[in-house]
């Protein structure tokens, strides 16, 4: 991966932090590993722990950010999930969401998809 992309992915992680910190959600971990696999973002919010995917692109991407998490990336973040439910036992559901972070003129734009798979 090129430092450009790696510097793009990590201020799409920056804004889908502060995207949910706005919406009520706790960020309580960035970076988070867990089963071997890196979760960009655990949030919890009224019970719920999201462990969230974040997907970063340039305007005019062939497909939306959110694509990109295919069948594999998704068998990878739900291992990480049985590993994250044990580490907050608090948390009365777990749930898998992506959000797709489109950088335009005007700053990110977020494509929030809550709930975006069932392992």
């Amino acid at each position: 991966m090129t430092e450009e992309r790696l510097q793009l992915g990590r201020a799409g992680e920056v804004a889908a932090a502060r995207y949910l910190s706005g919406r009520g959600w706790q960020i309580l971990e960035r970076r988070w590993k867990g089963a071997g696999r890196e979760i960009d973002i655990v949030a919890e919010r009224g019970g719920v722990l999201a462990l969230v995917e974040v997907k970063t692109r340039r305007p005019g991407g062939l497909a939306p950010a959110a694509l990109a998490v295919d069948w594999r990336k998704q068998r990878q973040i739900a291992a990480a999930g049985a590993v994250a439910a044990l580490r907050w036992p608090e948390a009365r559901e777990l749930r898998f969401d992506v959000i797709g972070v489109t950088w335009n003129l005007d700053g990110p734009e977020f494509d929030h998809l809550e709930d975006a798979f069932r392992p």
